[in-house]
Formats: C-alpha cells, structure tokens, sequence
C-alpha cells in the first residue's frame, strides 16, 4: 500500500446543469508522500493530475525523470572556444567579438581551427601509441 498524503482543494460548484447552484462539493487530492516532501523542500515537481472512475478519488503522479548524464570530454581548451568529444560526436565552439575586421576574424577562425584539430591529432597519435 502506498502511503499518500490527502490536500483539500478549493471548494466547487456543483451544478452540472441543474437548478442548485449553492451546493459545493470539496474535492481532495491524494499525493505521495515522497512528491510531498520535494514540493516542502521547494522543487518543481511534473506530473498528471487524474480522477479515478470507480472511487472518484483525485490522485497525482510525478513524472519520473532522469537529470541526462552528459559524457563529454575537454579535448583542448582554446584562447575563443573549446573542442569537446562526446561518445558520438567532436563538438568545437569558437566565439569573436564583432569589432574586429571581418579579415581578422576570418583568420582568428582559422587559427582556432587549426589549433583544435591539432589537438585532436596528438590525441589520436597517443591514443594508438
């Protein structure tokens, strides 16, 4: 059995278009414990809010997400950017100001370029050393 925790929502009209429009209905919201204590503790909690058929119980699940685990590796450090290498792919990011001339920035490119791949090619040098 699984232990929830039971939250009063705001009260409700319960007209469903009929005549009496002062009867209310309270309406509560069963909710785990451990989703409880993630939403004291002050996180975001997902999930789907559901109402059962048969009991007519308001019941709330969490989504159960897991954070991505990112396996990527600094390959080198560049002076604008990075080259970094992840199980599938090399990822290089190079960043110039836009004040310099385009002809400055066309060879600060190449530079960055031509460091990074010849940081990749002493890896793969030492890599089957």
């Amino acid at each position: 059995m699984e232990e929830v925790y039971v939250v009063k929502m705001a009260k409700f009209r319960h007209d469903l278009h009929s005549l009496k429009f002062d009867k209310f209905m309270k309406k509560y919201i069963e909710i785990p414990l451990e989703v409880m204590e993630r939403l004291v503790e002050g996180k975001c909690v997902e999930g789907s809010l559901r109402r059962d058929e048969w009991t007519g119980k308001v019941t709330f699940r969490a989504y159960q997400r897991q954070p991505r685990e990112r396996h990527e590796r600094v390959v080198c450090q560049l002076e604008n950017g990075w080259l970094k290498e992840s199980p599938q792919r090399y990822k290089f990011y190079n960043s110039v100001r836009k004040d310099l001339d385009r002809r400055l920035v066309d060879v600060v490119m190449h530079r960055e370029l031509n460091t990074a791949m010849q940081a990749l090619e002493i890896e793969e040098i030492l890599d089957n050393a």
